[in-house]
């Protein structure tokens, strides 16, 4: 499977998945922001950093680039398409994914392990694991806190595919961390799979991320 990394200036996770794809049995390739035509991918991945730095909010100036044109072309083909962290604000900043991914709750970065629990499993980068499976993941973010105004909807379209389990560090309303559109074939997650790949790094619980869209 041909996998496209997106890489936007200020992007610093496209190495780590670059590697974690190749662990999964993919195909991975950079792709950079100027790029239109995306139609030799079979899937996407928008890594983390800090995309133009983040200046205006995290996210905003990486959505106005041609790239995200092709993106959307991709999700209109049914490619999945995975957004972590700097990828998930980017995704929620151009309407991919409902709601959006602000500031935290205490104003600050933060940097940790997490314990998460897996909601849904129909998504082609959670249909590995088991629903309502803790798993653990790592987070590093200063503006990751999910809010949206129809929360009703996303439980009833099982949209909410991640939340913290054992505590709340960012204030996220339910304890959300990852979304997903309506189709369940764009995802988009605070937690960062590429750097749970490996026992080494002390989990290899987010593997299963990228083994399944490779499955799918």
């Amino acid at each position: 499977m041909k996998v496209g990394i997106i890489r936007f200036p200020g992007s610093n996770c496209d190495r780590d998945v670059f590697h974690a794809l190749e662990l999964a049995g993919a195909k991975p390739e950079y792709i950079w922001w100027s790029k239109r035509d995306l139609s030799d991918f079979e899937g996407i991945v928008i890594p983390g950093g800090f995309s133009y730095g983040d200046y205006l909010r995290a996210g905003a100036i990486a959505a106005i680039t041609p790239v995200i044109n092709g993106i959307k072309d991709c999700v209109k083909e049914e490619k999945p398409v995975l957004g972590i962290c700097n990828g998930a604000q980017i995704l929620a900043e151009v309407g991919l994914v409902p709601g959006v991914f602000t500031e935290n709750q205490n104003a600050k970065f933060i940097c940790k392990w997490t314990e998460l629990k897996v909601n849904s499993t129909r998504t082609p980068f959670t249909s590995m694991y088991k629903k309502n499976e803790v798993i653990n993941m790592p987070i590093a973010h200063a503006e990751g806190r999910y809010y949206t105004e129809n929360l009703k909807k996303l439980h009833e379209n099982d949209q909410i595919i991640l939340s913290f389990e054992s505590e709340n560090p960012n204030g996220s309303m339910e304890a959300i961390t990852g979304v997903c559109d309506e189709e369940g074939l764009v995802c988009a997650v605070m937690p960062h799979p590429e750097r749970a790949s490996e026992t080494i790094l002390g989990s290899d619980d987010g593997l299963k991320f990228f083994s399944g869209m490779i499955k799918y």
